[in-house]
């Protein structure tokens, strides 16, 4: 009877959840990476840019001047004028701004549901069956449809498109979760917390979602970049953000009337999309040889 009313530390083997604090800091691994600092600083750069584009935008993002519509790139408007004549520079700072938020709301809230259906799905055995039916079904359809059928019913605009993306990223990060929660609940620590008498709930997210939380976190890295990009596509065709709003995907498409004579206006936003979500799939794909070196192959 003493063993059993032990504590859970007294209990759980010493290599389990501590392993990780032998592990060589993560930041000093990814040091070595040239390509992954090099993306986490440009990221880094670009994040400073939204949230401070009220106070560095050198004009009005909404600021109409058809006097110099279309204007090429000069010493006073760097990157050129929109065809309204509006500033590009004021309304690129401005969009990465909205394209960012949305990305990173719909990936939070989608992660955080995905992550919990997931290790309900891997602890509890009997809801297993039918969560991942559910997220089987989500699977099966194609993301952009969650985009218009959410934008029939709630009509177009910033919210409707971050309602989309966090259903669109909810099955994929639940499927990763329960993958990775399958694995841990393995574990002789898992086994012995329940002899011992601890809840579920404290299983779950004191020794399960911890032990699974690398992975996690890898997955959603990589995740936000496809969800910015699939939020760009939303709104190239005219189902997320609405003019005048200024968004990177709504500007690309405000552009491709232009592109035999004026082609920055589309290929700026578009060229800053691609640079964003090729940063966040290289950071990505660097955390996770970091996280779980296993992975590499």
């Amino acid at each position: 009877m003493t063993e059993l009313s032990a504590t859970p530390a007294a209990i759980l083997p010493d290599d389990a959840p501590t392993e990780r604090l032998k592990r060589p800091s993560i930041l000093r691994k990814l040091r070595r990476d040239k390509a992954a600092m090099l993306s986490a600083g440009f990221l880094a750069v670009v994040v400073a840019l939204g949230l401070l584009a009220p106070w560095i935008a050198p004009y009005d993002p909404y600021d109409n001047n058809l006097r110099m519509m279309l204007k090429p790139p000069s010493a006073a408007f760097w990157l050129g004028n929109d065809g309204l004549g509006r500033d590009m520079v004021s309304r690129l700072l401005f969009g990465i701004r909205t394209t960012l938020a949305m990305g990173l709301l719909a990936v939070l809230a989608g992660g955080s549901i995905g992550a919990v259906l997931g290790l309900t799905a891997a602890y509890f055995q009997r809801l297993e069956g039918p969560i991942m039916r559910v997220v089987d079904i989500l699977l099966s359809f194609p993301s952009i449809l969650f985009g218009l059928a959410i934008a029939a019913v709630l009509g177009a605009g910033t919210t409707s498109i971050t309602i989309a993306l966090t259903v669109a990223a909810v099955p994929s990060i639940a499927r990763i979760t329960r993958g990775a929660a399958m694995v841990v609940m393995q574990q002789e620590y898992i086994s012995a917390c329940r002899a011992i008498g601890m809840s579920d709930a404290r299983i779950m997210f004191r020794h399960l979602l911890p032990n699974c939380a690398s992975t996690i976190f890898v997955y959603l890295t990589l995740q936000l970049g496809q969800t910015i990009l699939l939020g760009a596509a939303l709104s190239f065709i005219g189902l997320g953000a609405q003019p005048p709003t200024a968004e990177l995907g709504t500007m690309a498409a405000d552009g491709r009337n232009f592109l035999f004579f004026a082609p920055h206006v589309s290929t700026i936003p578009s060229v800053v999309i691609f640079m964003i979500v090729l940063a966040f799939n290289v950071l990505g794909d660097a955390l996770r040889d970091v996280l779980d070196p296993r992975l590499r192959q």
